[in-house]
């Protein structure tokens, strides 16, 4: 089966082709540019490089969110379009069980998290279980504060991944001493090829109604319903 990953979700911008579980090529960049003018030449070359035409694609594997919004929806529109176009597949993952896969052969949990500012972060707890990533604790937009208190409490080792671990470093040393494990600055960056293997297996999305997993409103959207809320008891 030969598996298209696309994850734009949030600066890294990923794209992977594999064969079953044999990776072909990969294309991985960490740069604050834009993703909208990016993904598509950088399927393009993949493909070209790849000889592989289209056609032969069998699968599309997008990572769904959370993180950036627009990030998110560039991703998507792209992979559904080409999904639907090819009439193929299409599996949406989690953009923080890709990360996790950066820790799958640690032995306890795994905590993969996305800055949302003020303080508050994109999290879930993983562990790697019988050759499977498992959700231990749901997937939750939370202050970083209260989270590590969650995991600290739990008195087991827990290995912390994220693009944004230096905005959060301190805070989770403090808090979590010698129970956070953070490792070197590579493992913190998703791979495309461990999206391709999280979706390998998965039963397909329905590609109309597969949608983005943001975990919260988008701003603009919470102030106007708060602003409808506001006039309706008023």
């Amino acid at each position: 089966m030969k598996i298209l990953a696309i994850d734009t979700s949030n600066q890294v911008l990923g794209v992977a082709l594999l064969d079953d579980e044999n990776i072909i090529g990969e294309f991985v960049t960490n740069l604050k540019k834009n993703h909208s003018v990016r993904l598509m030449p950088a399927v393009d070359r993949l493909m070209k490089e790849a000889n592989m035409a289209p056609e032969q694609l069998n699968k599309i594997v997008v990572a769904k969110g959370p993180g950036s919004y627009t990030g998110v929806r560039i991703g998507m529109a792209t992979a559904k379009s080409l999904a639907w176009a090819l009439n193929i597949p299409i599996v949406g993952v989690s953009s923080l069980e890709v990360l996790a896969f950066q820790g799958r052969l640690f032995s306890s949990y795994i905590c993969p998290f996305f800055d949302a500012r003020r303080g508050l972060i994109f999290t879930g707890l993983y562990k790697w279980e019988n050759g499977e990533m498992s959700l231990k604790l749901d997937e939750q937009n939370i202050l970083m504060e209260e989270w590590l208190e969650q995991l600290a409490a739990k008195q087991e080792k827990v290995l912390i991944l994220s693009p944004d671990i230096d905005m959060y470093k301190e805070t989770i040393l403090r808090m979590m001493g010698d129970l956070a494990i953070i490792p070197e600055k590579p493992f913190h960056i998703a791979k495309p090829s461990h999206l391709a293997l999280a979706g390998l297996n998965r039963e397909a999305d329905n590609t109309h109604n597969l949608s983005p997993n943001y975990l919260r409103l988008a701003e603009a959207e919470a102030n106007w319903l708060k602003m409808q809320k506001e006039n309706k008891n008023g």
